[in-house]
C-alpha cells in the first residue's frame, strides 16, 4: 500500500492541556498532597488531577503578575527552577534536567506559553494494551501501551504521559514507564489514567507448578463461571462442606438463627440426595429470612433517629420496610416508592428518605452508593481520578434532587416533603450549565415539566439497568460468601473491577429474570457447588481470598451473634423499642443503645456504606464474652442444663445435646473422652455442664460461620 508522509520536520505547537498538564499530573504536582488541594501548597493552587485546564492555564501564566513563568528566559521561570529542585520547593525534585518532560515544557514556554485554540482536539478516550497478560510463573515482565483516542479521530500514543498504579502490589508492580512486574501468583489490574480517563489491564500470575483441575461433573452455571476462573488462575477448589457444615452455615445464612436439636436430627436422619435443596426452600420462606433483608435494607436506607428523624416517624418507616418485604415486595418496587416520595414523613413513611440528607448533592451520593454500587463523591470538587465519572457526571446527577421541598408539618413531628417544581444547583466551574443526567448515559432525559425524582426512578429500578442490578447481585453475593466479586461492595469503578467479571454478569443477568425476587436469587446461590465449598484450604487455593475456591469464615455479625446466644441459651434479650421476644436483627433504629450490640460493630447507620457493620473480632469483644455478664447471664436465665438434668438426663448426654445444640455437630470420640474426664473433676456434674456451656459460647466455632 503507497503511504505519503507529509510534514515529518514539522514541529506541531504544544498543546497545553494534551502535554503540559499531563507531565504536571504524571509529576504529582496537582495531587491532593500537593497543589491540587484545595486551598493549594504553598501559595499555589492547581485545580485536582487536572479538571480545569483554563483555570490552571491562567494560574500558571497570569495569576500573580505571571511571576511563575518568564518567556524571555524559559529556563529560569520559576516553575522550571521549582520543579528541577533548582530552588526551595516544598514537593522536592519532579522533575528531572534532560528529559523528554523537561523539554516539553521548556519548549511550551520558548513558544509563549499560550493556551489552547477553542478548536484544540480534546482526549474522547484511552485504551490499554495488552488488555491482559497471562504469566506463566512469577517473575515475568509486560511492557504496558497507551493509546488516546482524540476529538477529531485521531490517535496517538500517550503511554509516557499516563499515570499506572497497581491494585494487588504484592502480585504486580507498575513502573511510572508502564512496565509490570510480576510478583504473584494471583491477579492484578493496572490502571491507566491520561487526562479525565481511567481504563485498565489484567494481570494474571500463575503459580508456575504442575497444575490438574479436579475431575467432576458440573452442571451449576454459577459453579461453571467459577470454575471457569479457577481453572484460568490455576487454583483447585476445596471439597464441598459436609451436611452439619452445610447446614449450620445455611441457617445461619439465611435467616440468622442456628437449627434446633431437632431440625438438625431431621436432617441428618435425611438420606434423600436433594435435601439441601429442600432445606433451602423452607428457609427462604420463613419470616426469619425477611426480617434478615428488612435489616440489610434498613441499615442501606440509613433508618435511624440521629439524623432528625422523629422516633414515631422512625417507627413508622421501619414498619412501613418491614411490611413491605414481608409482603413480598420486590427491590425495584420499593425504590420507585421512596425516590418520588411525597406527603408527610407520618402520613407516608417512605418520605423519611429525605431526611437522612437534605441537599441535593448528599442525596445523589447516597443514591448512587446505595442503588447504583458507585462512589460518585470525587466527582464533587474534581473529576474522579480512577473511575470514569466528571465533574458534570457528578452535577447532572444531583440535578435529579433539586427541586426536593422541605416544609413543616402541623405535626410539630412531622415533615412534609414535596415537589418544589423550581430549582436547580451550580457547577463550580462558571459557565457550565448543569440539567438531570443519568449517570453512565450520553443524552440527558426529557423531564417535560415532571418531577425529576419520577424520572430517575423510571431509569434506576428497571431490569435494562446494568448498575442496578448487578448491585443488587453483587451485595446478594456478598452476604453468602463473605465477599464480594466487586469489594467492597458498593464501590463499583474501573480501578475495582469484578473479580469474576462473567459471574457478576451472570447474577446481574438472574436478577432481570428473577424481577428482582431476592429470594429466587438466593435459592440459585445457596443451591451452588461454591456456595456449599468447605472453608478449610490446601496449597492451591490457600492465598485465595477473591476467587471462591472456599468459603470465607466469617465472624457473625452482632444481631445475629446475640440472637443465637438467646437461642442457645433458651434465655429473653431486653432489646431498645421491641416487645419480649424480639430478635436483634428486628431493632429498628441505628443509634439504639445496647452495650452488646454495639461493642460487637452493628452498623449506626451513619453513612450507606456496607462497611459500617464491622465484624473483625477485637480485643473488647473477646474480654466481653470472657468476663461480661451476656454469656453467663443467659446460661443462668435460661437454666438449660438445669432443665435437662431435672428431666433425668445423664451428665453425657446433656454435653452432647450442648454440642448439637451451639456447633451442629456431634461430639468427635476425643471431645467425649475429654469431656467425661473434665466432668469427673465435678462434685456437682451441673456445674461442670454449664462451664462447659460456657466455654462452648465462648469458642471460635460458635462465633464464626465456617
Amino acid at each position: 500500500v503507497p503511504l505519503e508522509i507529509i510534514d515529518a520536520t514539522v514541529q506541531p505547537p504544544i498543546e497545553f492541556r494534551n502535554e503540559v498538564l499531563q507531565v504536571l499530573t504524571k509529576s504529582g504536582c496537582n495531587t491532593g498532597k500537593c497543589h491540587g488541594a484545595a486551598s493549594g501548597k504553598d501559595g499555589f493552587r492547581l485545580s485536582l488531577f487536572g479538571y480545569d485546564p483554563e483555570g490552571d492555564h491562567f494560574r500558571l501564566t497570569r495569576e500573580i503578575g505571571s511571576r511563575r513563568v518568564q518567556l524571555i528566559s524559559p529556563e529560569k521561570s520559576l516553575l522550571m527552577l521549582k520543579a528541577t529542585g533548582e530552588v526551595h520547593h516544598t514537593g522536592g525534585q519532579c522533575i528531572e534536567t534532560e528529559t523528554e518532560s523537561y523539554e516539553l515544557l521548556l519548549q511550551w514556554l520558548s513558544e509563549g506559553a499560550h493556551p489552547d485554540r477553542p478548536d484544540s482536539v480534546v482526549p474522547t478516550g484511552i485504551e490499554v494494551y495488552p488488555k491482559q497478560s497471562v504469566f506463566a510463573s512469577p517473575n515475568g515482565q509486560q511492557k504496558l501501551i497507551v493509546l488516546a483516542n482524540f476529538s477529531d479521530g485521531s490517535r496517538r500514543d500517550v503511554t509516557a504521559r499516563s499515570v499506572f498504579l497497581s491494585n494487588n502490589e504484592a502480585v504486580a508492580t507498575v513502573s511510572e514507564e508502564g512496565l509490570v512486574h510480576a510478583h504473584g501468583p494471583g491477579a492484578a489490574f493496572i490502571l491507566a489514567r491520561f487526562d479525565q480517563f481511567t481504563q485498565g489491564a489484567s494481570m494474571v500470575i500463575r503459580p508456575g507448578k504442575p497444575f490438574a483441575y479436579p475431575a467432576e461433573e458440573i452442571t451449576h452455571e454459577i459453579d461453571r463461571l467459577v470454575a471457569k476462573r479457577l481453572k484460568f488462575l490455576h487454583i483447585s477448589p476445596s471439597p464441598i462442606a459436609s451436611d452439619e457444615q452445610f447446614l449450620r452455615r445455611v441457617y445461619i445464612d439465611m435467616i440468622g438463627l442456628l437449627p434446633t436439636v431437632v431440625e438438625y436430627e431431621e436432617f441428618m436422619s435425611d438420606r434423600s440426595a436433594d435435601k439441601r435443596s429442600r432445606m433451602i426452600e423452607r428457609l427462604v420462606q420463613r419470616p426469619e429470612f425477611k426480617d434478615v433483608w428488612v435489616m440489610k435494607w434498613a441499615e442501606l436506607l440509613q433508618i435511624r433517629t440521629s439524623n432528625g428523624v422523629s422516633p414515631k416517624a422512625l417507627r413508622l418507616y421501619d414498619q412501613w420496610l418491614r411490611e413491605a418485604v414481608h409482603r413480598g415486595d420486590r427491590i425495584d418496587q420499593l425504590v420507585c416508592r421512596i425516590l418520588p416520595a411525597t406527603g408527610g414523613t407520618l402520613e407516608n413513611p417512605a418520605t423519611n428518605y429525605y431526611q437522612t440528607e437534605t441537599t441535593p448533592q448528599l442525596i445523589a451520593e447516597n443514591v448512587a452508593q446505595v442503588f447504583l454500587g458507585t462512589r460518585i463523591q470525587c466527582a464533587q470538587c474534581h473529576n474522579h481520578p480512577f473511575d470514569r465519572w466528571t465533574m458534570d457526571d457528578y452535577y447532572g446527577f444531583a440535578s435529579f434532587f433539586s427541586q426536593v421541598g422541605y416544609k413543616q408539618a402541623e405535626d410539630p413531628r412531622e415533615l412534609t416533603i414535596y415537589n418544589a417544581s423550581e430549582g436547580s444547583i451550580e457547577h463550580p466551574i462558571p459557565g457550565r450549565k448543569v440539567v438531570p443526567h443519568f449517570l453512565g448515559e450520553t443524552v440527558p432525559p426529557q423531564v417535560d415539566g415532571r418531577d425529576y425524582r419520577q424520572i430517575l426512578a423510571e431509569w434506576l429500578a428497571t431490569k435494562e439497568n446494568q448498575l442496578f442490578r448487578k448491585n443488587i447481585a453483587n451485595l446478594v453475593w456478598a452476604h453468602f460468601l463473605g465477599v464480594g466479586i466487586v469489594e467492597p461492595v458498593d464501590d463499583m469503578r474501573v480501578s475495582n473491577p469484578p473479580s469474576n467479571a462473567e459471574l457478576l454478569e451472570y447474577l446481574g443477568d438472574r436478577v432481570s429474570h428473577y424481577q428482582f425476587d431476592i429470594g429466587a436469587l438466593v435459592t440459585e446461590i445457596c443451591n451452588s457447588r461454591t456456595y456449599q465449598t468447605a472453608t478449610s484450604v490446601h496449597e492451591s487455593n490457600r492465598l485465595d481470598q477473591r476467587e471462591f475456591s472456599h468459603q470465607k469464615i466469617r465472624r457473625l455479625r452482632a444481631e445475629i451473634l446475640l440472637d443465637c446466644l438467646s437461642q442457645a441459651t433458651d434465655a429473653v434479650e431486653k432489646l431498645p423499642g421491641l416487645p419480649e421476644g424480639s430478635r436483634a436483627v428486628q431493632v429498628a433504629d441505628g443509634m439504639a443503645a445496647h452495650y452488646f450490640l454495639n461493642t460487637f460493630g452493628r452498623s449506626n447507620r451513619n453513612s450507606p456504606c456496607t462497611c459500617d457493620t464491622k465484624t473483625s473480632p477485637t480485643l473488647s469483644q473477646a474480654l466481653h464474652l470472657l468476663n461480661g455478664e451476656t454469656t453467663g447471664g443467659k446460661i443462668k436465665e435460661g437454666n438449660l442444663v438445669g432443665r435437662l438434668t431435672e428431666q433425668g438426663d445423664n451428665p453425657l448426654a446433656i454435653a452432647q445435646h450442648l454440642y448439637r445444640r451451639c456447633y451442629t455437630r456431634e461430639m468427635t470420640k476425643d471431645e467425649r473422652s475429654e469431656v467425661v474426664e473434665k466432668l469427673a473433676e465435678y462434685d456437682d456434674p451441673r456445674e461442670g455442664l454449664e462451664d462447659l456451656f460456657w466455654a462452648l459460647l465462648n469458642s471460635n466455632e460458635f462465633v464464626f460461620n465456617h
